[in-house]
């Protein structure tokens, strides 16, 4: 009588191997969310600084020192290792509005005093409302923190203590700043509830961020929405703000998108690296922006520029970050367009849109 031959145990194994991984399949999808993908959010804080890291980004908030914003060189993205170039992303000026100080700067706090005619400001006439240069000046912020199910989020607070002649201080100043899990790239917004009159107040900010280098050795280019694509020689040589790729917004061409953005390079290798892009998600709250050098490229962004009374408030929003390609950028800003700040608590983030 025939038989049939007994199997090999490894056809034997090879017969059983699919059923083997369905039921392990079944096993892996019964396992809950937080088992499978466990959170890469992590924020630790002593008295100087807040470090965040998420599974894409890290970053550090200053406490005191050189405070608002993120701080300069601790933006760093995990997928390619770059870093940000400048003294930091978000950083907080003054307020301002349009016209000259001539007539009272005897009476003026020495760091209010604005000039013009220079390399730095150009001939602009602009005048401080109030301050201090938060920055530099504020020394120390309170930050409040909450680290959600997948995000973190920072919110600090300053009232100016300074103001011109006429003017009073008082008027806050708040940030807010949002790291989503999974994304390359922060979103923040400034707000100012004033307790002053002006036909134009503004708030002045650096956007994303200015850009250290040695005749563009950290960057190859400049990418303005309103402009197009700069090559970095365009930065090798000082030269006013007011000489070229200046925007303003009286010139009555308002950009669907407004998007800055410097694309990264190793200083040693030359190798292209991500950009790095600051997108105001509502093009129609920038009052001016700047870019040009003066020892390092200098991107200044004003925000605000219409009538306030006291007692009304005007904020901004934005996403700062990198990207692989400007098509990514546009891609971002059309999904958060037109917002103007950012509410969060423990459950949960949102972007807000100004009612007009």
């Amino acid at each position: 009588m025939n038989q049939e031959p007994c199997k090999r145990p490894s056809v034997m194994l090879r017969s059983l191997l699919p059923a083997a991984l369905l039921w392990l399949a079944g096993c892996t999808m019964a396992l809950p969310l937080s088992a499978q993908q466990p959170s890469a959010i992590q924020m630790t804080q002593n008295e100087d600084e807040v470090r965040i890291s998420t599974g894409t980004l890290e970053a550090v908030i200053r406490k005191q020192g050189y405070v608002s914003g993120v701080s300069a060189g601790t933006f760093l993205d995990k997928k390619t290792g770059s870093r940000d170039l400048g003294f930091g992303l978000d950083i907080v000026d003054w307020l301002l509005e349009p016209g000259s100080d001539q007539a009272y700067r005897h009476g003026l706090d020495p760091d209010l005093v604005y000039n013009i005619h220079d390399l730095f400001t150009g001939n602009i006439p602009k005048r401080s409302l109030e301050g201090p240069q938060i920055c530099t000046q504020a020394k120390r912020l309170v930050l409040e923190t909450t680290t959600g199910k997948d995000f973190v989020g920072v919110k600090t607070h300053f009232r100016y203590y300074q103001a011109a002649p006429g003017k009073k201080p008082g008027s806050e100043w708040t940030q807010t700043i949002i790291f989503p899990e999974g994304k390359r790239y922060f979103i923040s917004s400034d707000r100012i509830d004033t307790v002053n009159s002006s036909d134009a107040m503004f708030l002045r900010i650096d956007m994303p961020g200015h850009i250290k280098h040695q005749h563009g050795d950290t960057f190859s280019e400049v990418y303005l929405s309103y402009y197009g694509r700069i090559p970095s020689s365009e930065f090798f040589t000082d030269f006013p703000p007011d000489q070229k790729f200046l925007y303003d917004r009286a010139q009555g061409k308002i950009p669907k998108y407004f998007i800055r953005a410097y694309h990264i390079r190793d200083p040693k290798t030359g190798r292209e690296g991500p950009w790095l892009a600051g997108i105001t998600l509502d093009p129609a709250v920038v009052y001016q922006a700047w870019c040009h050098e003066r020892g390092y490229v200098c991107m200044i962004e004003e925000v605000g520029g219409r009538p306030v009374k006291p007692g009304d408030s005007f904020s901004a929003a934005y996403v700062v970050g990198f990207f692989d390609s400007i098509k990514q950028m546009q891609d971002v800003a059309q999904q958060y367009a037109g917002s103007t700040g950012i509410e969060f608590d423990p459950a949960a983030w949102k972007t807000i849109k100004a009612v007009r």
